[in-house]
């Protein structure tokens, strides 16, 4: 006869699904180490640190913390790697933690104060207002779209300029890795930002004149970057809307990134325009990414969540794309994968 203790093994399903329940748990706990990053730069222990040693008790009075609490902090920032505990109680740097300074090359400290600070967290606090009415729950918290809450927030609008190096900082050498540029006279990048991406074209491109527009608020920082890469005499810095008007016959124009930000109703006033301004010759270059079908993952099926959330925009498949540019009178001429999982959808004017 089975005992009853042989009879209550677990079984191989069991097991399984217990390692998928696991699986699933772990993934929801990213949000503590999302919040533990952030409140390690929003306090700035990176910059404190810097190439000194200090104990909890010393940085908890260089930021005004609860010593204790502030322990705990660290020593989970020290097991993420972060920071490095060299002897009981004292703290330094590790070198992924010193990427954490601010002004440190890759813009760290500012994306995570965009993706993981305070307004994002109440943006996603409503997501499920999203999913229920396919508006972006932005504006159901603050009243506003995302453009118009940056611009009331100074602060924030520049760790989010900042934050575009940081999440698309690769995509000007991506961009010449992939993309021939050289027969272009003129270039024309259209919501530019701060000119990472343009800067990195022209300086590979001696005969290249580019043209940024922008709104008002991000152009002291881009004009800070052309002086600084010498192109003030091959690029010009122009403040403008793009849903009203685009500088005129240029050989080619760039939208990185900013498509995604809007719905195809909203989106097509502004490819309209870019009809308008792009000369029979020239060529519209959307960067972005092109959804897969079916279960192929890419990390845009997860920011098409921070769109919809954020923005109330959207990420698009290549059909997707297809039929909104057909709309605005394009056909997509080529789609072309980068190194860095982005695309540029080259189109023409039909």
């Amino acid at each position: 006869m089975l005992s009853n203790a042989s009879a209550s093994q677990p079984t191989a399903s069991a097991n399984s699904t217990s390692r998928e329940a696991a699986d699933l748990i772990q993934m929801a706990t990213a949000i503590w180490r999302a919040r533990a990053l952030y409140a390690a730069a929003r306090l700035g222990l990176a910059d404190h640190i810097a190439n000194c040693q200090y104990t909890s008790g010393e940085l908890a009075r260089l930021t005004g913390t609860h010593p204790p609490s502030l322990r705990r902090l660290l020593r989970a920032l020290a097991s993420c790697g972060i920071l490095t505990e060299t002897e009981p109680e004292r703290f330094a740097l590790t070198r992924i933690g010193a990427a954490l300074r601010t002004g440190a090359p890759g813009a760290a400290r500012a994306t995570i104060l965009t993706i993981a600070g305070d307004w994002q967290w109440k943006a996603w606090d409503a997501f499920l207002y999203s999913l229920q009415t396919g508006e972006p729950a932005m504006r159901k918290v603050f009243g506003s779209n995302l453009f118009d809450y940056l611009a009331a927030n100074p602060e924030a609008g520049v760790n989010f300029n900042e934050a575009m190096i940081g999440i698309h900082g690769s995509d000007g050498a991506a961009l010449l890795e992939a993309y021939d540029f050289s027969s272009f006279k003129t270039l024309a990048d259209i919501g530019g930002g701060t000119g990472m991406t343009l800067t990195t074209i022209l300086q590979s491109n001696a005969r290249l004149h580019g043209i940024l527009l922008d709104v008002p608020e991000t152009l002291p920082q881009a004009q800070r970057l052309v002086e600084a890469s010498g192109l003030t005499e091959r690029c010009d810095i122009v403040a403008g809307d793009f849903f009203e008007e685009l500088p005129l016959n240029h050989d080619a124009y760039i939208l990185a990134h900013v498509l995604h930000d809007w719905t195809d109703a909203q989106a097509l006033p502004l490819l309209r325009n870019c009809r308008k301004a792009v000369p029979p010759h020239g060529r519209l270059l959307i960067v972005e990414s092109v959804l897969p079908h079916g279960d192929t993952p890419h990390p845009a099926k997860l920011s098409d969540l921070l769109m919809l959330t954020v923005t109330g925009g959207v990420e698009r498949t290549a059909e997707e794309f297809s039929a909104l540019l057909a709309q605005a009178r394009f056909t997509i001429n080529n789609i072309i994968e980068m190194s860095n999982q982005q695309h540029i959808v080259e189109a023409v004017p039909c």
